[in-house]
């Protein structure tokens, strides 16, 4: 008892050191080494302080390097500087700029004397602190400039990202000229391979691999450049407002010639690059994009849907769902256009990320099996998301049980959260993959792609299943879902496939890039972000070990990386939570939105205190967002009031059920 007591004061002071310790570096690094983020602090977040100063929406939060300074900017055109352990204000900064500020940076090796701001009056602007004076005022941009970018150890150079669609590169060892004709400093202009509607949203440096720069754009897309192979380009001649689309739709479409095609990666969740997706009506965009410490992962926060992690040096996961049968030979397919569509809706493309040589698990551990119990349940009493985060926490586990997967594909389209349709077909193909043999996954596979509007494929791997297991041919469910599949194909032929895209828009290149997109690593859910274009999420712990990420309902969410699974719920502001910056080396939080103040997260102690700003019912939080995402602007005004709406699912015709019985409905079971 007296050593629990210890533990208990020594993490006490620990806490009170964290709060209350002096800046110099000494004394930083030593409780930094102290201090990680962990489950038993994450699981004590709250509400540290306040840090009040500005007059309008916080836009954008950056840390210095050392975490001892955290620099804020504002709709009120001013920039503070704060010390956030004394939560005092250092200095406040009229930046000059005559529109909302939407990015900041620190200059490297600075002694955190220059930063970078962005705004809304397309403006970029490098000041120094130290002499109250902006040193650089750039106009080139006729766009909003929403994104800075910096580079460790490169002193000199940084990047600005505008709605203009360009990005554009700045050397401070040379004298900037907006008006100079002659002047190159584009590095990647996006509307000479996107179309004149391209805007770039935000972008990031790959600190690990400075060669890497990754770009988001108001498209589902997220793009990766080789800044080695790139050469900087002229401003474009037409200097008319970017959204003045009159100015421009007369012009000549021309592709510039500074982009080679192996020097850009693309990648895409498997479901948004659908010939079928209208974008116009969900308006994709990605409002932030990070690099993990090591360097080769991207987590992307995309406006519209989910956030999701790219592996950036696997391209071998085509995005795609279309497929041939398992038996090619006995393919009815009579020409040649059927030869090239992929095999990857079965997992059997050369090039999957799943290994051929893994054997499937039939025998579960005992604590895998009683959640696999626990989720069955869950999932017969409609607890969906209560179900999917149980099956995750057992794969985990179990990586290489057919029948986890195969229960989770049945949750996910029950579900029926955006790209839950696209996930449960990615179980399929693992479950296929690991039990060639299992009959619901290759049922629900041909239900998966109709779901996805690709009816002929999802024809034929139907007539696979009933080639397989002709004992299903007179299966009600199973002579239903074959109807739809034709009556869809009937209906594609009639009206034809219209994609938002016309690919006369956009260069031969950039399609290229965009049929070589990658798909996603893993998809965290439970967020809204459709109100706002600067939306962030991070990493955050020591080893990127928790996804942080803000929301349209006032709140943020913390998830666990590995499991995808949500964690905590916090209240961060009063409408809206857009910017969260962990600090760079303890357990510390900083966010901001609407509100003109900056909150300051840490671990509160264990006083028995409760914390009010928790959201304890997180599942209803989530599906709530995901009526949120979905929802009119009226449905939303409605919700901003209050009022939830029923969480009632778009379901197809059919009725999906989990494994716990191959072929008729499990028995009832008591509420989890």
């Amino acid at each position: 008892m007296e050593s629990s007591f210890r533990r208990i004061d020594r993490e006490k002071r620990l806490i009170e050191l964290l709060r209350l310790r002096e800046t110099h570096e000494s004394l930083s690094r030593t409780v930094s080494r102290k201090l990680h983020v962990a489950d038993s602090l994450i699981s004590r977040l709250g509400l540290e302080k306040e840090l009040e100063g500005h007059k309008g929406c916080v836009n954008c939060l950056e840390w210095n390097s050392t975490g001892e300074i955290l620099a804020s900017a504002s709709d009120d055109m001013h920039l503070i500087l704060w010390d956030p352990f004394r939560y005092q204000k250092k200095l406040i900064y009229h930046t000059g700029h005559n529109g909302n500020i939407f990015s900041v940076k620190f200059m490297p090796e600075s002694n955190d004397s220059l930063l970078v701001t962005g705004a809304g009056d397309n403006g970029v602007r490098v000041h120094d602190v130290s002499i109250s004076d902006t040193i650089l005022v750039c106009t080139c941009h006729t766009g909003r400039v929403k994104r800075i970018a910096t580079l460790e150890n490169v002193p000199s150079v940084f990047w600005s990202a505008g709605e203009d669609g360009l990005i554009l590169q700045y050397d401070m060892r040379t004298k900037h000229n907006c008006k100079s004709i002659n002047r190159k400093s584009v590095l990647i202009n996006l509307v000479n391979h996107a179309g004149r509607k391209a805007e770039a949203k935000c972008m990031a440096v790959n600190k690990r691999r400075p060669e890497l720069l990754a770009i988001g754009a108001n498209d589902p897309y997220v793009r990766l450049y080789d800044r080695r192979m790139i050469k900087l380009g002229q401003i474009p001649i037409d200097a008319a407002p970017r959204h003045n689309d009159l100015s421009r739709s007369n012009q000549k479409f021309e592709s510039d010639d500074n982009l080679p095609i192996g020097c850009a990666q693309y990648f895409i969740a498997g479901h948004l690059k659908s010939p079928n997706v209208r974008y116009s009506e969900r308006n994709f965009a990605t409002t932030y994009l990070t690099f993990s410490d090591d360097g080769n992962e991207l987590l992307v926060n995309m406006g519209g849907e989910q956030i999701y992690l790219f592996d950036i040096d696997s391209h071998k996961t085509v995005a795609s769902y279309e497929t041939l049968p398992l038996d090619n030979t006995s393919s009815n397919c009579d020409n040649n256009d059927d030869e090239e569509v992929t095999r990857l809706a079965y997992g059997l493309d050369g090039d999957s990320e799943i290994d051929v040589k893994l054997v499937n698990t039939l025998e579960l551990p005992l604590d895998v099996e009683t959640m696999k119990q626990e989720a069955n349940c869950a999932f017969q009493n409609g607890q969906y998301t209560y179900a999917v985060n149980l099956y995750n926490r057992a794969i985990e586990i179990c990586p290489t049980a057919a029948v986890l997967h195969a229960n989770r594909a049945a949750t996910y389209m029950k579900r029926r959260w955006d790209g839950d349709i696209y996930a449960a077909l990615r179980d399929c193909q693992t479950t296929l993959h690991l039990d060639p043999d299992h009959v619901k996954a290759h049922f629900r596979l041909a239900r998966c792609l109709n779901d996805l509007h690709r009816p002929s494929e999802a024809f034929r791997v139907i007539q696979d299943f009933q080639r397989k297991y002709p004992e299903y041919d007179s299966n009600v469910a199973h002579k239903a879902l074959k109807k739809d599949i034709k009556d869809a194909m009937a209906s594609q032929s009639d009206n034809g496939t219209v994609s938002s895209y016309n690919i006369n828009q956009t260069s031969y290149f950039e399609n290229e890039w965009r049929a070589r997109a990658v798909d996603y690593k893993l998809r965290f859910c439970g967020h809204c972000n459709t109100t706002t274009d600067i939306k962030e999420a991070n990493f955050f712990g020591s080893n990127g070990q928790y996804i942080v990420a803000g929301s349209d309902d006032g709140s943020f969410f913390v998830w666990n990386r590995k499991t995808t699974n949500i964690l905590r719920v916090l209240r961060g502001d009063e409408r809206i939570v857009n910017c969260l910056q962990p600090h760079p080396s303890t357990c510390l939080l900083a966010t901001s939105g609407i509100d003109p103040v900056i909150r300051l997260w840490s671990p509160l102690p264990e006083d028995g205190t409760v914390n009010d700003r928790e959201v304890e019912k997180i599942y209803e939080a989530a599906s709530a967002n995901q009526i949120r995402m979905n929802s009119d602007p009226f449905e939303l005004m409605i919700m901003s009031m209050g009022y939830r709406f029923p969480n009632q699912s778009p379901m197809n015709s059919g009725d999906e059920q989990n494994d716990s019985s191959p072929l008729h409905h499990p028995p009832g079971c008591r509420t989890s």
